[in-house]
């Protein structure tokens, strides 16, 4: 017997929670199935709405305003700008440890990398970084943590033409982690103030961290540290480092493992849990039935193919990094409906020869009608209950246009409401 809902979604990233959370509050019953964990655990937990358009004009100040601009087959023309300011109001309700909500304007956002991101919404640990400030900034990196290298990124960031001046130090973190340490390791230490050894004694590890960073402050009135310093207890962590360097203290988003991504992966799955959505992860939807509706779904659980049936269908799988879209030496392909994907027959077409020209490939994806239907070669639905959302659409780089996460938002939410909507 198939295991039976209103509305499944397939994918757990950022479209697939944001669907079925919109799903349910919309009054549905709600299922999602991903395969392995949320993605958002390896994203930098910045949240894009449109950074720079398509032709590679910005940073874009307010991202709404390029939107009558973008082309038509762009998702965010799809959907429409009404709806994505409501999606992002449903995100701002649950990420409530979110800045950026209080205005349409991008913040320059600094990154591990000594670059400034325009990003619609912030973690709050991040917002004293952010460039439109005019303080002096230290940036400090920790000698076991390789991910971020602090005396590098912030030459780097004053080149970005910021308005302060920026300096790079590199410290032992305290308690002697080793260099393969996990970035829980050092949040776990400083959310507990564990007790570290120091050349002072025993002492608490948020007071050994301050100790080892102030003698390198110069009158900076800002310090950024790289995004490990707290995860449960993040907020007091970087309270208590302000009050003992005099200065305010923020993260600079690194890469994956992130703990932003995690804090937010978790303020997601708690509002499904509140919204009384049913989750299952860690077995690949593999197969379904259907002709003009998709009728049940089967998900792989040890080589036994369970179905899962559902009136509405939500595809969030993500795109060709995601393994939501597939390419091999003949073609291009949407691994679980076999839903269109445009492509040129010539695999030379797929790229451009200059590395940083406009990559085809990068825009692989399901075109789709104004329902978020995909659609076939000749404009057709290809099922009449099938939505899709997220990097498996086509017609968008969202590498390219920092717009993943609003695209994301923006669809995920337009698809489990219409779906919710259309459910018996």
């Amino acid at each position: 017997m198939a295991i039976e809902s209103e509305v499944l979604v397939v994918g757990g990233g950022l479209a697939g929670l944001t669907s079925a959370l919109a799903a349910a509050r919309a009054g549905a019953d709600v299922r999602l199935l991903s395969y392995k964990q949320s993605t958002l655990r390896n994203a930098s937990g910045l949240v894009d709405v449109l950074g720079y358009t398509p032709d590679g004009d910005g940073p874009l100040a307010d991202p709404y305003a390029a939107f009558d601009a973008l082309p038509d087959s762009h998702p965010y023309s799809v959907v429409g700008e009404e709806t994505t300011r409501d999606a992002m109001a449903l995100f701002d309700d649950v990420a409530t440890g979110y800045r950026g909500g209080h205005t349409d304007r991008n913040a320059l956002v600094p990154t591990h990398g000594g670059t400034v991101k325009p990003t619609a919404r912030y973690p709050a640990g991040a917002a004293a970084g952010v460039a439109s400030a005019t303080e002096d900034m230290l940036l400090v990196g920790f000698e076991t943590f390789v991910d971020f290298d602090a005396e590098r990124a912030a030459p780097h960031l004053e080149a970005a033409g910021v308005p302060f001046g920026v300096r790079g130090v590199t410290v032992p973190f305290p308690g002697s982690l080793r260099a393969d340490a996990k970035v829980t390791r050092y949040a776990k230490l400083l959310d507990q103030d564990a007790a570290v050894e120091t050349d002072r004694g025993m002492e608490g590890a948020r007071a050994a961290l301050a100790a080892r960073v102030e003698p390198h402050l110069d009158g900076e009135g800002r310090v950024g540290f790289p995004a490990v310093i707290g995860h449960q207890a993040a907020a007091a962590v970087r309270d208590d480092l302000s009050a003992a360097l005099g200065a305010d203290v923020f993260e600079v988003p690194a890469g994956p493992p992130s703990l932003p991504g995690l804090r937010l992966e978790d303020a997601l799955f708690d509002a499904l849990d509140d919204a009384g959505v049913s989750v299952e992860t860690g077995n690949p939807v593999v197969d379904y039935d259907g002709d003009d509706r998709v009728e049940t779904v089967y998900v792989d659980k040890n080589g036994a193919k369970i179905p899962n049936a559902a009136d509405q269908y939500v595809l969030a799988t993500g795109g060709l990094v995601g393994k939501g879209v597939e390419s091999n030496r003949v073609g291009v392909s949407e691994p679980i409906f076999d839903c269109h994907v445009p492509h040129s027959d010539d695999r030379y077409d797929w790229f451009d020869d200059d590395a940083f020209g406009d990559h085809r490939f990068a825009r692989f994806g399901v075109p789709t009608d104004d329902a978020l239907r995909p659609v076939t070669a000749d404009g057709d639905p290809e099922f009449g209950n099938l939505r899709a959302a997220g990097s498996v659409l086509g017609g968008y780089d969202f590498a390219a246009e920092k717009s993943g996460g609003g695209v994301s938002i923006a669809t995920g939410y337009a698809a489990g409401r219409g779906a919710a909507h259309e459910a018996r």
